[in-house]
């Protein structure tokens, strides 16, 4: 089955061939950094890191780029709230950024383009999009003239006479028409400033997006991502703009994730229910946090909640009792030998999970794949004195391909991580299997376990009131 997405701009699944045979280029809009990152912004760079992953895995050569928005109002006013300069509170919450992101296990991007650091390029576009007859400079401002891009609600699908009937100027702009939008802003006291042709100024916030992807991905590149709060007026606003100043089509494909609800209710600010990433990683591991984000297709809206969270650990514990059990099968193996009825369930397995994947990255459906193998494995590994080490070694490979992909199947392998919590709920696992192979007088998988455990540095007692156990 060849990948398919769905494509925001087609409003329907297709079929993807890049640009470039073997290569892809990605851009992901990414954090204004005023703030540490919430629960919400999370979601898309887990969602893009994870599509990123699965394109590497098929054998692409990904260029993958993520910007931060290191000036702009927000950040101005959060400078002057702190006490610091502007350019401070950039380096601030970026270095937050990739704290938090590590803590997720997201792989940095191959370029990460601050939008300070690429003035003279965003100048340029401006430039090209006046010369093409698409904005006009009202007091050192410089607007998109939203009538002059016939295209203008292709992406939002979203009708221009609609739009500007309830629409309307704020006060002190000078737009031509209230969808208008600036492009560049004239200096104000006090505000950080750049020189340009029309007088000291800085960027408007949706140009930033279109002079970077193009300057790292070409006029024309294969897929634009973000959260689908920024379909309008963003991301309509960086085609017009990279068309109207570049030519060419931009993004070919455009994909964003759902939002995210707070026991049922959307997360906002107004409603106390807005929770910052770096909170929450402070009750629940990341790779749960990962696991529980991907547990959901990405286009679908999520519901956050601890009890919601706390299942996702148990589910994802479940998955590595599996690999545990595998692990210490591996240790006893018979050399050589290959089961060939199991390996063709590791084959359809990895069959599954690809299926699942190319349907527009439905996770949740790979991880549902993933429970379903591990059940197999599981019943097949109870059944086996000595497994053969070759059918061990492709269900150990196995795994490793969806942790590639999936960013967290198998456990961190830190010396600093503290995961004491997590090997004592995987040993509390394992001995709920050993007690129900008891019930069933499955003496051969209780010793398994047992003797496991007990190569870890880990004692079984069976006793009158039940199992325990302790380290040794």
């Amino acid at each position: 089955m060849s990948l398919r997405m769905y494509n925001t701009l087609s409003k329907q699944k297709e079929n993807f061939t890049p640009l470039s045979k073997g290569n892809v280029g990605i851009y992901c809009c990414g954090p204004t950094t005023y703030n540490y990152i919430h629960l919400g912004n999370a979601r898309p760079f887990v969602v893009f890191d994870t599509i990123r992953r699965y394109l590497r895995y098929l054998g692409y050569q990904v260029r993958f780029v993520q910007n931060f928005t290191d000036i702009d109002d927000k950040i101005i006013r959060r400078a002057a709230e702190e006490g610091l300069s502007p350019a401070q509170i950039g380096e601030k919450y970026i270095a937050a950024y990739f704290e938090d992101a590590a803590r997720l296990n997201i792989l940095p991007a191959d370029i990460h383009p601050k939008v300070t650091e690429h003035i003279p390029e965003i100048i340029s576009l401006v430039e090209g999009i006046l010369a093409a007859g698409h904005a006009y400079v009202a007091e050192g401002d410089i607007y998109f003239d939203v009538k002059s891009f016939p295209k203008y609600g292709i992406l939002s699908g979203r009708d221009l006479e609609e739009m500007q009937a309830g629409a309307r100027v704020e006060p002190g702009e000078l737009k031509r028409n209230p969808l208008d939008f600036a492009l560049w802003k004239a200096a104000k006291p006090g505000e950080p400033a750049w020189k340009s042709p029309w007088g000291e100024g800085r960027p408007g916030w949706h140009i930033e997006c279109s002079a970077m992807s193009s300057k790292y991905l070409g006029a024309d590149f294969d897929i634009h991502g973000g959260g689908v709060d920024l379909i309008f007026p963003h991301h309509e606003n960086e085609i017009a703009q990279a068309v109207a100043g570049n030519g060419g089509s931009f993004a070919r494909y455009w994909l964003h994730n759902g939002f995210i609800t707070i026991n049922q209710e959307k997360m906002s600010k107004s409603l106390g229910n807005f929770f910052l990433l770096r909170d929450i990683l402070d009750h629940f591991p990341g790779d749960v946090v990962r696991f529980y984000l991907l547990s959901t297709h990405y286009r679908s809206p999520i519901d956050f909640s601890d009890d919601k969270i706390a299942v996702a650990q148990k589910s994802l514990e479940r998955i590595r009792t599996s690999y545990f059990l595998l692990m210490e099968a591996d240790k006893r193996s018979q050399a050589g030998g290959m089961d060939e009825d199991f390996r063709q369930k590791i084959v359809r397995a990895r069959e599954a999970f690809a299926a699942a994947m190319n349907d527009d990255f439905n996770t949740a459906l790979a991880i549902g794949g993933i429970f379903d193998f591990c059940h197999e494995l599981n019943a097949w590994l109870q059944g086996q004195k000595q497994a053969p080490a070759l059918t061990l070694q492709e269900a150990v490979e196995l795994f490793a391909e969806f942790d590639q992909v999936l960013g967290m199947i198998l456990p961190a392998a830190k010396a600093d991580q503290d995961n004491s919590k997590e090997i004592e709920g995987l040993i509390n696992l394992l001995m709920e299997v050993r007690r129900q192979a008891r019930e069933k007088k499955d003496w051969t998988a209780s010793d398994q376990i047992r003797d496991g455990l007990k190569e870890l540095g880990i004692i079984v007692e069976d006793t009158r009131e039940g199992m325990r156990w302790k380290k040794l």
